[in-house]
């Protein structure tokens, strides 16, 4: 055996630092990197298959961080009687700052990227769960919020497009015909709830607003999707682009 086998061997670890340290023994820790590795992966790859501001490198290497700072920790703890895991608190701290930078505003004054931030912040501590060894709590956590991800969006837009409120990005080929449109709205049984004039558009040739209603009309509530009220809107004259935001 030369020094290099020797020094990552299970005898010369328990010899000098305990029996604990076969948790550290570098099977163990390829194990934990490679664990963190693909379950980053695979919600990293999630999210590039839809577009989003993080994808699968950004993933992978937050998983990673939170599982290097659960490995030190556990390290310290052991080694150190540390009563504290400082360092998996601060990975988790820095993938809240991180995840912070991917929540953008749109054109439309649309939020986007909670979803993806807060997906960054889970992923964090589930590295460093699969850090300290808690394999079982790392798999839940991954399994959930993988069908969290993938499955609920479905339900949710199941749900919105049954809600009796709804946002619209309107497009108006002059501020002169917003009173026409209001006054269509009244007559469909709808209620304005707020209009948001959209200066990001300004000097393009239409006037966009941002449009939120509820839906009064029972005849409307039961049989009308809300993407079948947008369609009959599209048909109006002065209306140039109506959609769902």
């Amino acid at each position: 055996m030369d020094a290099l086998d020797f020094l990552v061997s299970r005898d010369f670890l328990a010899q000098y630092f305990g029996e604990w340290s076969m948790h550290l023994a570098l099977p163990g820790v390829m194990l934990r990197l490679a664990i963190s590795l693909i379950l980053g992966a695979a919600i990293g790859w999630e999210r590039t298959n839809k577009r989003h501001s993080a994808g699968l490198r950004t993933f992978i290497t937050i998983t990673l961080a939170g599982t290097a700072a659960g490995l030190i920790d556990f390290f310290l703890l052991e080694v150190y009687g540390s009563s504290s895991f400082f360092i998996s608190g601060t990975a988790v701290l820095s993938a809240t700052i991180i995840s912070a930078r991917s929540i953008l505003f749109n054109s439309r004054t649309q939020i986007k990227g909670l979803t993806t931030a807060a997906a960054l912040w889970m992923m964090g501590l589930l590295g460093v769960a699969v850090g300290i060894g808690l394999y079982m709590t790392a798999l839940c956590l991954f399994a959930v919020l993988f069908f969290t991800l993938s499955v609920l969006p479905v339900l949710e837009n199941f749900l919105d497009d049954k809600s009796n409120h709804f946002e619209v990005h309107l497009e108006l080929n002059s501020a002169k015909s917003l009173p026409l449109f209001a006054a269509t709205i009244r007559k469909l049984g709808m209620k304005i709830d707020d209009i948001e004039y959209n200066p990001a558009y300004k000097g393009s040739g239409v006037s966009v607003y941002s449009v939120s209603f509820t839906i009064s009309n029972e005849e409307l509530k039961k049989y009308k999707s809300h993407q079948e009220i947008i369609d009959a809107l599209g048909t109006l004259d002065y209306i140039v682009h109506i959609e769902e935001i």
